[in-house]
């Protein structure tokens, strides 16, 4: 009798058990301890699954399946003790799946579950990733499913059974022929701070025990194909620790080779287990046999190699933003508020929530998109991107992982820093106003994909983390929604900021080889640079501020009237403080990883905050903004000092030429017409009137009774320190 292809109906209909058939399972009366001895004609309580033949008795609880039931039952002993095997086994290409992969599992026998867990594999571990126990080959073997890239089974990896003592190979793939992979795709996704590449699937099990992505290869030590570097990019340690042993030693300093040629900005590790283990040679004695702990596997055992070396962070001293404004001076000139607000903003991607976002909005050729590029220069290329006008669609394809699993897209933007280079896609910008305003850390979203066999398609996209997010746009008008989530900049457009760009770009492009090597040669930029990394490493989960009640004084004293708005500033300005401790949190308090802003971090965000505050009152770039202080209240002024013979409104021609006498260049009609105008009418700063004169003019009339000021801070608005 064939047990290896028999169903569980053929077997009880061969052995004349009498049966009854209903809903995938077949009911007997009990065959093992007489337990329906003393029941009814019509009673029966062993219940078999008709597909895998797993059996169990309600009444007695005795369990098993096909092979226990012939061992029970005296059929070829040795036969029974098979466990299932694959039913793919008449087909020219077998095929591993699902049902498969849960038929091991599920045949996995107490002594195997004994064996694994006392190489300190749990049961925990075992339900996660479906070890099992299956025929194949003609012999049993403990069933690894390895899944691909997707999610989607490609393979079982077979280890030979602990009672087997035949002298065949130790390790099989099923099917044959199957190729070697990496075991641990999904640690190649998400967040990237560190890997370890061990050696054998155990060790990786193990090593997921105590939350230490690893990955290794199916094929052993031995096989590490070239092109899986490429795989790793974005990392920013890599350890490698193989088996103690000849093998392992030299196996690992090949691939330490391999990995520092393709990945030179991955700081590449070895870790060499310890010289007590004198009975033990690879990760899973480590941790089962001789009490290891994660801090020393990765602290203590790893030695750097290769790659980026690691960062001495005693070189850091206490950073003030007069200093970090000289070094972003190197290459942006003047902007002092705006490249400080934008470096914050990219700095801010490294906490938990605390990141905030920013507009650049301005007129073409202003250089909106530089000071962000700019900046963004100093962080590691993993964490920046930099988009041109981009569909839903696209921004989902072009950042989304499949799960196949769980049939959807995740695409996380944890970490990360995003500058639209140019306004995005409106239904881009509708889908991301959860993400953010940080209502919720992950969002569901529905796209629809055009397919050429079935036509729109509808996909699930699960996108997770807070960005910081950076628009660059020519369009002055804000949408309101868009407005109460970012903080609004504009380039500064002074007669010395241009003189000193343009003498910048002539240094630039005239010989942009020797500007490349002083400006990546300058000692503060290199380790501004350094300190960044070394920030985005320390992995600070939270910042506190202690002083709330200091705080609350600071903001609120000079308000009299408290305005819905204020609910938004308040909290833009706690996340630029919380960035300026993150800036020096080597020098800040510490609780584990929450960091504690300090009395100076507080001083420094008001200071900045005092800057930007006035146009953001008014939901306002600063160009537009500008334009109502220093154009329209300025002929206003004169106007109310006597200076002009007729108390009337502005004409449009008006604020045009004031405009060029001031600036030296033109503004568009369109610009004020559509743009400027409506806004400031929308903000209350202005209102406008038919001209008596001329039916077809408006003129433009001042609502509030403003002054220029110098610090460009109006009364009731900012905050004081």
């Amino acid at each position: 009798m064939d047990f290896q292809t028999i169903t569980i109906k053929e077997y009880l209909t061969q052995k004349g058990i009498e049966f009854k058939e209903a809903n995938g399972e077949l009911i007997t009366r009990c065959l093992f301890n007489g337990c329906d001895d003393d029941s009814g004609n019509s009673e029966a309580h062993l219940y078999f699954n008709a597909y895998t033949g797993q059996y169990q008795c309600k009444k007695c609880g005795e369990t098993g399946n096909l092979m226990t039931l012939a061992k029970h039952l005296g059929d070829n002993e040795s036969e029974a003790n098979n466990p299932p095997k694959s039913t793919n086994n008449n087909l020219k290409k077998p095929k591993i799946n699902t049902a498969l992969v849960e038929e091991c599992h599920q045949a996995l026998p107490e002594r195997i579950r004994g064996y694994l867990n006392a190489r300190g594999i749990t049961d925990d571990l075992i339900g996660e990733f479906k070890l099992g126990w299956g025929n194949f080959y003609g012999k049993t073997w403990i069933t690894i499913p390895i899944p691909d890239k997707n999610g989607k089974y490609q393979f079982f990896k077979l280890r030979q059974d602990p009672e087997d003592n035949s002298n065949t190979n130790k390790y099989m793939f099923y099917p044959a022929g199957s190729e070697a992979t990496i075991y641990g795709w999904e640690n190649l996704k998400g967040n990237k701070s560190m890997l370890v590449i061990c050696e054998g699937e155990f060790d990786r099990l193990m090593l997921s025990k105590f939350a230490i992505p690893a990955v290794t290869s199916t094929a052993g030590a031995a096989t590490f194909k070239k092109d899986w570097p490429e795989h790793l990019k974005g990392f920013d340690d890599i350890y490698v620790c193989f088996d103690k042993d000849e093998t392992g030693e030299k196996e690992s300093e090949k691939l330490i080779n391999l990995l520092a040629e393709n990945l030179p900005e991955t700081s590449i590790y070895k870790i060499s287990l310890p010289e007590r283990m004198t009975d033990g040679k690879d990760v899973s004695d480590y941790f089962n046999r001789y009490d290891g702990n994660p801090d020393e596997f990765i602290y203590q055992l790893a030695q750097w190699k290769a790659g980026a070396e690691p960062i001495d962070e005693s070189k850091f001293e206490p950073m003030t933003s007069e200093k970090l404004s000289e070094i972003l001076g190197l290459t942006i000139k003047k902007d002092e508020e705006n490249k400080i607000v934008a470096f914050l903003c990219q700095l801010s991607a490294y906490t938990e929530s605390a990141q905030f976002n920013i507009s650049f909005n301005a007129p073409s050729s202003t250089g909106k998109s530089y000071i962000p590029t700019e900046v963004a220069r100093l962080f590691p290329e993993k964490d920046v991107e930099e988009l041109a006008q981009c569909s839903p669609t696209a921004f989902f394809h072009d950042f989304g992982e499949w799960d196949d699993k769980r049939k959807i897209s995740i695409v996380d933007l944890s970490r990360k820093i995003i500058v639209f280079l140019d306004q995005p896609h409106n239904d881009l910008l509708a889908r991301l106003r959860p993400i953010l305003s940080h209502d919720k850390k992950e969002i569901m979203n529905k796209i629809t994909d055009k397919s050429q066999k079935f036509g729109l398609r509808t996909k699930t996209i699960l996108i997770k983390g807070f960005p910081a997010v950076i628009f660059c746009t020519a369009g002055l008008k804000i949408d309101e929604q868009e407005g109460t989530r970012f903080i609004l900049l504009s380039p500064e457009t002074s007669q010395e900021k241009l003189r000193e760009g343009i003498s910048e770009r002539i240094r630039k492009e005239t010989d942009p080889v020797a500007y490349r090597q002083w400006l990546e040669s300058n000692p503060d930029r290199k380790l501004l640079k350094e300190r960044i990394k070394a920030i985005s490493r320390a992995k600070i989960k939270d910042i506190k501020i202690n002083n709330q009640e200091k705080l609350k004084k600071i903001f609120l004293d000079d308000k009299k009237v408290l305005k819905p708005r204020y609910q938004r500033d308040i909290g833009r300005l706690i996340n630029i403080i919380k960035t300026f401790a993150l800036l020096n949190l080597w020098f800040r308090e510490r609780e584990g990883d929450i960091l504690i802003a300090s009395a100076e971090d507080i001083q420094d965000g008001v200071k900045l905050w005092q800057k930007i505050a006035e146009s953001q009152e008014y939901n306002l770039p600063p160009f537009v903004y500008q334009i109502f202080q220093e154009v329209i209240m300025q002929i206003w002024n004169e106007r109310e000092t006597g200076l002009s013979e007729i108390k009337a409104g502005l004409t449009r021609q008006e604020i045009i030429k004031k405009y060029y006498e001031i600036h030296k260049r033109p503004l568009q009609i369109w610009l004020l017409r559509m743009q400027i105008i409506p806004m400031l009418e929308s903000a209350g700063l202005i209102s406008q009137e038919k001209d008596p004169n001329d039916a077809r003019k408006y003129l433009v009339y001042p609502t509030l009774p403003l002054t220029i000021s110098e610090n460009n801070s109006e009364q009731d608005s900012g905050v004081s320190e």
